[in-house]
């Protein structure tokens, strides 16, 4: 009777650090398997032996065709562990981390089962956590990512005693040469992504320099907006969301009708198209709903949710002494840099000035996230500093409070302290 009471009282799931290891998500394909049912990568080939032979990976190709990649035509072989003899091998934290081939090679390239592309080291030694971007179309999500990254690795980690880096040397090169230096050195806002276009996901490592204290693995997936309320292309990436730690959920101002209707903006010459530009944020919850959330106990989702609300910038045009919508002296208005722990007096002033802004001017999307999420914040971010004319930044880009729904999901996960000012 003792333990059956225990069982319901029991929090679920079962406290990690009770476990003698974590379950991976793979970062390329959001699969979900424990570290033994990874595969692995030979590190040699011989011409004399089919098994060892340079082949072709149809599923690493499959892969990699699904996002517009090149594909591989040789490559080493795939190594099952099923069929390697158990003192051949190599355990290190009560996960599988490498093995011994029958030629006496030691291979460490553990792979994902599902997709073949090769796990970080840290998998399944520490928790996968994956931090998605999330919002409509025309929110500013290439822009937001690129901003955060950016400031994530020139101040935000330093802040905290880490570092931020690239999984590997072809994401470091891309993420700069297509996102951060056409932003920040040129000042050329990026295109919106395409729906046609799948961007394989950019993958960065939040390594504390202390190393007891396990590396958070961010994933941030460049998803197109339109995608968000298209069920067959969201479905792709389902198990994307389901299986991150946090979400990141971006809403642009001009999204919602009453704000569109308050802040003048130059149309062009097709006003026609201003308002049918913009999905509403309830849209992007109902498409989550149907695709994870409705699928989840209760139909919620406990994950860790930022409400962010983008482009602050242009929320001067409505600030007023009356502060009917944003008072003159807004904190949306004000940058904060959060360093050595996250200040909760900061974060507790601008999520109720945000939550109070959004049940204004738009109640049912408000509504909606409180029905389906049950941990959500809201925050208000500039990733510019200011409002692009032609898509061109005229100055220096001074990102706003950019990586505060970040600080957040790491105190959320546990990974760094809350208090008040010191």
């Amino acid at each position: 009777m003792l333990s059956f009471f225990k069982n319901i009282f029991e929090k679920k799931p079962v406290q990690k650090e009770r476990l003698p290891f974590y379950d991976i998500v793979c970062p390329y394909c959001f699969s979900k398997f424990p570290p033994d049912q990874v595969v692995f990568r030979a590190t040699h080939h011989r011409d004399d032996d089919e098994d060892y032979a340079l082949q072709e990976d149809e599923i690493l190709n499959r892969f990699r065709d699904k996002f517009g990649l090149d594909s591989i035509d040789e490559i080493e072989a795939v190594l099952d562990p099923a069929l390697v003899p158990e003192e051949n091998k190599i355990f290190v934290d009560n996960v599988l981390a490498g093995l011994t081939d029958r030629y006496g090679m030691v291979t460490k390239k553990r792979l994902c089962p599902k997709c073949h592309n090769e796990l970080p080291i840290s998998a399944g030694k520490a928790p996968s956590n994956i931090i998605s971007i999330v919002g409509a179309s025309q929110v500013g999500k290439s822009v937001y990512m690129t901003s955060l990254i950016h400031t994530l690795q020139k101040m935000t980690a330093s802040n905290f005693h880490a570092a931020c880096m690239p999984l590997n040397a072809e994401i470091s090169r891309k993420f700069r040469e297509n996102y951060e230096q056409p932003l920040f050195e040129q000042g050329s806002l990026l295109d919106s992504t395409q729906k046609e276009k799948r961007q394989e996901p950019f993958i960065f490592q939040f390594i504390f320099k202390d190393g007891q204290q396990a590396p958070l693995i961010l994933v941030f997936f460049d998803v197109a907006g339109e995608g968000m309320v298209d069920r067959d292309y969201l479905d792709i990436y389902a198990a994307h969301i389901k299986n991150s730690a946090g979400i990141l959920f971006l809403v642009d101002p001009l999204q919602i009708k009453t704000i569109r209707d308050k802040i003048m903006i130059n149309l062009g010459d097709r006003p026609g198209e201003f308002t049918a530009r913009y999905d509403e944020p309830r849209d992007v919850v109902i498409s989550l709903f149907e695709n994870f959330i409705g699928y989840e106990q209760q139909s919620k989702t406990d994950i860790p949710t930022a409400i962010v609300l983008t482009k602050s910038d242009m929320l001067h045009s409505l600030k007023d002494e009356d502060g009917e919508y944003i008072k003159s002296n807004s904190n949306v208005f004000q940058n904060v840099v959060h360093k050595e722990y996250f200040n909760l007096a900061e974060f507790e002033n601008i999520n109720g000035e945000i939550r109070r802004f959004i049940e204004k001017v738009d109640r049912p999307f408000k509504d909606a996230l409180e029905v389906y999420f049950t941990n959500i914040a809201y925050f208000a971010v500039s990733s510019l500093g200011s409002n692009p004319v032609n898509q061109k930044v005229s100055g220096v880009v001074t990102p706003i409070r950019v990586d505060e729904p970040f600080i957040w999901l790491l105190h959320e996960l546990d990974y760094i302290e809350g208090r008040e000012r010191s």
